[in-house]
């Protein structure tokens, strides 16, 4: 996979990259992320990528022809056969999620573009954008947190980046569940100890264990994504139990 990302501060994404699995992944040769500074694709010697808005208001607008410019050069200099995805990093955008990274990462070539100030020129959208993304209902400095948010997100499953498949499978909203708790060392701490069960090396009943866990954490924590999955008789059955106690007001074990 190769990952662009056109941005006015590049610095703020050329250290994470180096960093972690992002590192790992483009050592192996899986994923090729190339930083491009905006300002180089300024059209004036003074390299300004921004303007006033027409109409009036505050703020500035990233101007579209540096944008048109970049967008260009790095989808003319493309290797793959397939269309490269153009994402543009925005408010207005859709939620991201987990089902959106599973999908972007099946993608050959993604080209995201870090909105700034007030955003973008409308034309830019107009003619450029294959996806508006958002990462939450609130407001950032710019494009450039987002980016690594989705990039490291969509990252982390391509095949071979991490070594065990079970490592992202089993993570958070992977499979439309809040993940479920985790120990290590010491087994004994402050008077708390493991749960006996993770010692007994049974693996079925601890898979079992953590399959109702993470459905407990769904239920008490995201109920909303329990009407998003598919669930199984045995996860029915589960919820079943866990919202009878909750309703009850006994506490809920396992």
């Amino acid at each position: 996979m190769q990952i662009d990302v056109i941005t006015i501060f590049p610095q703020m994404l050329e250290r994470i990259i180096k960093e972690s699995i992002l590192k790992r992944a483009q050592q192996k040769n899986i994923v090729k992320i190339n930083i491009h500074n905006l300002r180089d694709f300024a059209l004036d010697k003074h390299s300004i990528v921004d303007d006033y808005s027409y109409g009036g208001g505050a703020g500035m607008v990233l101007k579209p022809e540096p944008i048109f410019c970049a967008v260009e050069k790095i989808v003319s200099n493309r290797k793959g056969k397939r269309k490269v995805r153009i994402i543009l990093l925005t408010p207005q955008g859709q939620t991201f999620n987990q089902a959106k990274a599973k999908e972007l990462s099946q993608e050959e070539h993604l080209l995201f573009i870090c909105g700034h100030y007030e955003g973008v020129d409308e034309r830019v959208k107009e003619n450029l954008i294959t996806d508006e993304i958002s990462i939450g209902d609130y407001v950032l400095t710019g494009g450039e947190l987002p980016a690594m948010v989705i990039i490291d997100s969509l990252v982390r499953i391509l095949p071979g980046v991490l070594n065990k498949r079970e490592s992202f499978e089993n993570d958070s909203f992977y499979q439309g569940l809040l993940d479920y708790p985790h120990y290590t060392r010491p087994q004994r701490f402050r008077e708390k100890s493991v749960p006996a069960l993770l010692l007994s090396g049974n693996h079925s009943q601890i898979k079992k264990w953590r399959r109702q866990k993470a459905l407990k954490n769904t239920l008490n924590k995201r109920s909303d994504l329990l009407e998003k999955i598919t669930l199984s008789v045995e996860d029915q059955k589960i919820l079943k139990e866990l919202k009878k106690k909750r309703d009850s007001g006994n506490a809920i074990t396992f």
